[in-house]
């Protein structure tokens, strides 16, 4: 009688995680449609190179490297998590010598399958952050908001590195 209750009591907790999985939104679809950020990205212009690069972590995580060098200088560098929790997605980039080096969240507003916007509309700049893939191997990614009480946006285009 003990090994049946425990297996009736296994198979509901089995299916109730299921179902929660289910309602919540754990099969991580937002993520899913990020996947065409995965890779090495680069842009090279007479100021200095950007490079981007990106990798899955797990189901529910993907991170980032960013850093620009000018010569021989990495003159910024962050590390991004794109991560998503209970059907919403965050981008979160943590900037040494900004914000305390503490991440800053921004959570996403629109997506398509080309494109991801995300916003927080309390932090100092960017407010919003925008990826746009252009082609197989190209993305536009755009930082923008209001700095010093004008609008700004900063656009990085990047093509892939192979």
């Amino acid at each position: 009688m003990k090994k049946f209750l425990l297996i009736l009591i296994i198979s509901n907790v089995s299916s109730a995680c299921v179902c929660y999985a289910q309602h919540t939104g754990t099969s991580h679809t937002q993520l899913k449609k990020a996947t065409w950020l995965l890779g090495d990205w680069q842009n090279k212009t007479p100021r200095g190179i950007t490079v981007e690069s990106w990798k899955k972590l797990n189901d529910s995580t993907y991170l980032a490297k960013s850093y620009q060098l000018r010569g021989l200088d990495t003159v910024s560098s962050e590390h991004v998590r794109l991560e998503e929790h209970h059907g919403n997605l965050y981008y979160i980039p943590t900037v040494k010598n900004q914000n305390d080096g503490k991440p800053v969240i921004f959570k996403m507003t629109a997506s398509s399958a080309d494109s991801f916007i995300f916003e927080n509309p309390e932090h100092d700049f960017p407010q919003k952050i925008t990826y746009n893939r252009i082609g197989k191997d190209s993305v536009a990614a755009e930082i923008s908001g209001t700095y010093k009480g004008k609008q700004r946006a900063i656009k990085f285009p990047m093509g892939r590195v192979k």
